[in-house]
């Protein structure tokens, strides 16, 4: 066809004229040309043309009263009435059409084919913008063949097929991305995509529009590609043949529709993850051919009742997990009953709830597979479970059974797979269970459940199995040297048990495993937590397929096999927490190629490998804390480019960090190198990953304290016991404040900067043992996170319990701001762990020295009931302010060694939770408070070196403290230290006193031996009398223990 704009030269004319003589059917609309188009479809089409915008002059011959011959327009030969309207764009990088299409289009009463589709072919944008107002007008267009195409890229390309014109409904109502319902034009529907046919009449039997990439974690762009959504229209039960219906897997957002119900001959119905939500239509019963019924994961369905499913006459299939069914109530074992062709049954997390009613007739013969997991069941497992011979699938997971597990399970002849997991009220005898057939099973997992016992040689008897899970259990014993026999077993996992003795010597029946190899087909050992002993035994090594031997936290002692180095499947190494000792060298490292996370740390290993050592593996968790690798720093490591979490602490190590190691420390997650001589500085700022977690403590390490990363926050950074210097950087609050920034750091000098009052979420900072100067900076009042520390402008500071600014050079008064830190003026009574930030995958658990009782005291567990004030060691002047006084649950207030003057105030008696109070060596004067003697707590007592005067109250618990506490105060008397304070008697008052006192003790004495000697009488008479009478009286002697005998008998057998 050639448009009005295309020059046609003298060759390509000719060529055309013999064309049109010889064939007659070059252009589609050849014979047409001899017709006159029918008049409505001219005017149609001019009006067509007038809502367009043509920049191109594309229809420019679009003229004249007969419209055949016109671009694009293709004629009925006989009737000359308008059948194709072909306009797609050929060039799409040039200007198309755009405009309106008009409703008057639907006029074209003969037409079968519309185009104003771009070039398939060509991958390029589209160049279209017209605007169609809606699609009423096509259902004008009659039909008078087989059907009608419109294709309109630019809207996702609208079927329209007028054989009952259902497609047509469907297509256009769906929202459809990327056009993914491109293929269907063309007059075969058979052939487009999702689309069957029977072979003889054409009729469409199945419509598959599934998305296959629903749950493809990393194809998010190809799930749209495919994703429909919108409405699904009536006209999709002209179906009549229809079969199978699969549009699971899309966000259609709207309700089942009522006409599905309609489709009398449909099978198979999956409607799984669809975005479908409200109530399921019970009109789904009158599927009576249904076999097939998936509504799983349907997270916005629920049904009232489950009546609706006795319509179904013969399903075969039908999962409907998470569906609400908690308005069924407990009729939906009854409605489930009547289904006797039932053969897999999926309720998992549907919300059923209650007891399980016992079946008076069981018709669920049929049932292989059930799926009951993730529910809220008060039941024991119905004893008609193990009447279903055919199982061959039990998921009973997660829904709070209780009670024992039938036995009867062991004894289904075709039972594969059988999960119990989470239900920790079921319970079972691990020599009972596993002493049954278990013919086929593969896949046994009964972790979280309460399972005791140990396990016997016939736990070797299941030679189907796969997977058994036995993990977080009461299983004790050892393991048995019977699991050689099997030889299909893939994952082992008894993890969180009482098991005890050794790991078996040699393993039992591995003559009948391929090639003779001991358990050839396991991929997971998993032991961990347990209190095996003994040696590792030698088979580990013959272990081929290996993939994660986890034996973490037991009692194994002896060497670490060298045959483990020949695992070239494993993936992880985990023997920490063990008695392990010896030399590890290449040898034991020989094939782990695959090896991504190796744990060695708490046991004795040396390493012993060459300068220029390079290991196979590239590892991305090394943990080999308490290990011997020094002396030096491991330069094998520089090998190790992926590692993000890297642990040798406490490993002998010295020297100083090379440069190389910063440059793979950018993926480090958490480094420990606590507890080693390194020395050296660190670079400033710190190069870790972002949330990074960094322990240096209790090293050599020197120079300026390093800071962390600008742009990234650092989790947790421990710095303390070092012999850092200098002072605190000024814009330290500029940073990213880590979550516990522990900075007990030697020699530290100068004042706190102010910006530290930036860090708002720090909960910890301690900076005792240093020779900080100066003021205090009221800025830190606004960190009010922190936990540990705080200095002036505490009323923010709602969290604080332990404040330690020992040992620094702060002068100045107290400040009467400290009666404001409200969690110390609580009682804390309630004990957990105080954590800061995470550590190691786990959180990191602090500690803190505190000075109580003359000594220094580490608390970790119980620090969280430690409220504590400590100033001790400072310049401090000025009198006790009666705030102090307000914090009634302080248990520790140390202010010695300071310049404190004044009394100490009456109102102390306050601080009913003290325990250890120290004011030593300061200049307080006035009497000691009379009130101290009721405080019951009081341990320890320090008020030496002052100036106090007057008689020590030495009643109560002053009792209890000798005259080291009141040492150096030149106008104390009484007793201790024994100085006669005026107008005390003379020595003979003094000795009728002492008499009197020992006269009273001895009547106190006199009382308690009277006390004990009628109560050892009384024992004595409470067993001989019934014995004496039951050895004269034969008769209720012989009907006492006969009663004792049927008792016992009782409870043995119920037991």
């Amino acid at each position: 066809m050639v448009s009005g704009n295309e020059t046609v030269t003298g060759l390509q004319f000719v060529l055309l004229i013999l064309c049109f003589i010889i064939k007659g059917e070059c252009f589609p609309n050849s014979d047409a040309v001899l017709m006159n188009c029918l008049e409505s479809d001219r005017e149609a089409l001019l009006d067509f043309k007038n809502g367009l915008h043509d920049p191109e002059n594309r229809l420019s011959s679009w003229k004249g009263s007969n419209c055949c011959p016109w671009w694009g327009i293709s004629c009925e030969n006989s009737t000359g009435a308008v059948i194709g309207v072909d306009l797609h764009n050929p060039y799409p990088q040039d200007a198309g059409f755009s405009g309106t299409i008009p409703p008057r289009l639907g006029s074209l009463s003969n037409l079968q084919y519309l185009d104003v589709n771009i070039d398939p072919s060509l991958s390029v944008d589209l160049q279209w913008s017209l605007v169609v107002d809606d699609l009423e007008w096509i259902m004008g267009i009659k039909y008078t063949h087989e059907r009608i195409i419109v294709i309109f890229s630019s809207f996702g390309g609208y079927l329209v097929d007028l054989e009952g014109r259902h497609a047509s409904s469907s297509k256009s109502q769906c929202g459809i991305r990327e056009n993914r319902l491109s293929s269907c034009k063309g007059r075969n529907c058979c052939q487009w995509r999702g689309i069957s046919c029977e072979n003889r009449s054409g009729a469409v039997t199945a419509v598959d529009l599934h998305n296959p990439y629903a749950q493809d974690a990393d194809a998010s762009s190809r799930y749209g590609f495919w994703n429909l959504s919108g409405e699904i229209r009536p006209s999709l039960t002209k179906l009549k043949s229809l079969r199978y219906l699969d549009l699971s897997f899309n966000s259609f957002g709207v309700t089942i529709p009522e006409f599905f119900g309609s489709l009398e001959n449909l099978q198979y119905l999956n409607l799984s993850g669809a975005g479908f939500w409200d109530t399921i239509p019970p009109s789904l019963g009158n599927l009576s051919s249904l076999h097939y019924l998936d509504l799983k994961y349907s997270w916005g369905l629920y049904v009232e009742n489950l009546e609706w499913l006795k319509g179904l006459v013969s399903p075969k299939h039908l999962s409907m997990s998470g569906v609400d069914l908690s308005m069924a109530g407990s009729d939906w074992i009854e409605a489930l009953n009547k289904l006797p062709s039932l053969t897999e049954l999926d309720l998992s997390s549907c919300l059923l709830s209650g007891s399980i009613p016992p079946l008076t007739f069981l018709n669920l013969t049929s049932l292989s597979v059930v799926d009951l997991s993730f529910n809220g069941f008060k039941s024991k497992i119905p004893d008609w479970f193990v009447n279903i011979s055919s199982l061959i699938s039990v998921d009973l997971s997660y829904p709070g059974f209780y009670g024992r597990i039938p036995l009867g399970f062991s004894e289904l002849p075709n039972l594969q797979l059988l999960n119990l997991a989470g239900n920790k009220n079921l319970t079972a005898s691990c020599y009972q269970l596993f002493n049954g057939k278990w013919d086929k099973i593969q896949v046994l997992d009964l972790s979280g459940d309460r399972l005791h016992g140990k396990l016997l040689a016939s736990f070797g008897n299941m030679t189907s199995l796969t997977h058994i899970d036995l993990v977080l259990n009461n299983v004790e014993g050892g393991i048995p040297s019977s699991i050689g026999k099997l030889c299909n077993l893939e994952f082992f996992l008894v993890s969180g048990n009482n098991l005890t003795g050794t790991l078996p010597g040699f393993l039992e029946g591995k003559e009948n495993c391929p090639f003779q190899s001991p358990l050839p087909s396991l991929k997971y050992l998993d032991l961990p937590a347990s209190q095996l002993v003994a040696n590792l035994p030698e088979w580990l090594g013959q272990l081929e397929n290996l993939v994660e031997l986890n034996l973490y936290n037991n009692s194994l002692n002896g060497t670490l096999p060298e045959s483990l180095g020949n695992l070239s499947e494993l993936s992880l190494l985990d023997v920490s927490s063990n008695h392990l000792t010896g030399i590890l060298t290449g040898t034991n490292f020989l094939k782990y190629g695959k090896l991504k996370h190796l744990f060695l740390s708490s046991n004795s290993f040396i390493l012993n490998v060459s300068s220029n050592w390079v290991p196979l593996f590239q590892v991305q968790d090394l943990d080999m804390g308490s290990c011997h690798i020094g002396p030096s720093f491991p330069a094998w490591l520089r090998t190790q480019k992926q590692v993000t979490f890297l642990d040798f602490s406490n490993a002998s190590t010295s020297g100083t960090i090379p440069t190389w190691f910063w440059d793979i420390s950018f993926n480090l997650t958490s480094l420990n190198v606590f507890f080693n001589q390194l020395e050296g500085q660190l670079p400033s700022p710190l190069k870790l990953a972002i949330s990074a977690e960094a322990d240096f403590s209790s090293n050599l390490l020197d120079g300026p304290m390093p800071m962390p990363l600008p742009n990234g926050e650092i989790e947790l950074v421990d710095l303390s016991n070092n012999k850092f210097s200098g002072h605190i950087p000024q814009n330290i609050g500029d940073y990213p404040p880590p979550h516990f920034n522990k900075q007990r750091v030697i020699w530290i000098d100068g004042d706190i900067p102010a910006s530290l009052g930036k860090l708002l979420y720090v909960q910890a900072i301690d900076l005792s043992d240093n020779n900080l100067s100066g003021s205090i900076p009221p800025s830190i009042g606004d960190c009010s996170y922190l936990m540990a520390l705080d200095i002036r402008g505490l009323s923010n500071l709602s969290s604080l319990q332990v404040l330690d600014l020992a040992e620094n050079q702060f002068n100045g008064s107290i400040p009467g701001s400290f009666g404001d830190l409200k969690a110390m003026t609580q009682v804390q009574n309630t004990q957990r762990y105080m954590f800061f930030g995470t550590f190691g995958g786990s959180y990191y658990e602090d500690y803190m020295d505190v000075n109580t009782k003359g000594q220094l005291l580490r608390y970790t567990k119980t620090l969280s009931l430690v409220i504590s004030l400590d100033l001790s060691g400072n310049n401090l002047s000025g009198t006790l302010p009666g705030e102090v006084t307000t914090l009634l649950g302080l248990v520790v207030l140390n202010l010695s060694r300071n310049h404190i003057s004044g009394h100490i105030p009456e109102s102390i008696s306050k601080l009913k939770q003290l325990s250890s109070p120290d004011l030593s060596s300061n200049r307080l004067s006035g009497g000691i408070p009379k009130s101290l003697a009721s405080l019951s707590f009081l341990g320890y007592l320090n008020l030496s070196n002052n100036d106090v005067s007057g008689r020590i109250p030495y009643t109560d618990h002053m009792t209890t403290f000798d005259a080291s506490s009141f040492a150096g105060n030149l106008g104390l008397c009484g007793t201790p230290p024994a100085v006669k304070c005026p107008g005390d008697g003379d020595d003979d008052s003094h000795e009728e006193g002492t008499n009197a006192n020992e006269n009273s003790g001895s009547g106190e004495s006199l009382i308690d031996r009277w006390f004990y000697l009628s109560v050892g009488l009384g024992f004595a008479a409470g067993i001989l009398v019934p014995c004496f009478i039951l050895a004269v009286r034969k008769s209720w002697s012989d009907a006492y223990f006969g009663f004792i005998d049927d008792f016992v008998e009782r409870r043995w057998f119920e037991i």
